[in-house]
């Protein structure tokens, strides 16, 4: 009998605290509204794997994203290599530092224009990192985007 779909879903996520650029209180908050949206609603449903629900733990390990992934009787470690989004979270990182930024002194045009720059980068990034994972877990859009915000957290090293 095949696994409830319902269940290929994350029920945790975690970031290595290694991995983890220095964060200001925006994208701290903007860190923690992730996960918590991510684990409010998501598909999450890793190939092989029966059913969930699962934990997830992103780190970086020798310059590749890792993905661990634990549920019932399913454990495996996804390593992806970094340099397919490199440019589009090099991207992302300026163009949010620029909107923080903008939102304390700029004008609303300004903000506007940033803002949009900024989702249609995020929706690059997470369009790459969905064809990145497929294969080897299936996610759909808002998961992707969830992730994606996580994986910008990273501290990229090199």
């Amino acid at each position: 009998m095949p696994a409830d779909p319902a269940t290929h879903r994350l029920q945790s996520v975690e970031l290595d605290d290694e991995s983890l650029a220095a964060a200001s209180r925006d994208q701290e908050q903007e860190r923690q509204i992730a996960i918590f949206d991510l684990l409010e609603d998501n598909h999450f449903a890793p190939d092989g794997a029966a059913g969930g629900p699962y934990d997830l733990k992103v780190a970086l390990v020798d310059n590749r994203l890792a993905l661990d992934i634990a549920g019932p009787a399913y454990q495996r470690r996804h390593l992806l290599s970094l340099s397919p989004l490199r440019g589009v979270v090099r991207d992302y990182r300026m163009v949010c530092e620029s909107y923080y930024e903008a939102i304390r002194n700029a004008t609303p045009q300004r903000i506007e224009a940033l803002d949009m720059g900024r989702r249609g980068l995020h929706n690059e990034g997470s369009a790459l990192l969905q064809a990145r994972l497929a294969g080897k877990v299936d996610v759909d859009l808002d998961t992707s985007r969830r992730l994606f915000t996580l994986i910008c957290a990273l501290h990229w090293r090199g």
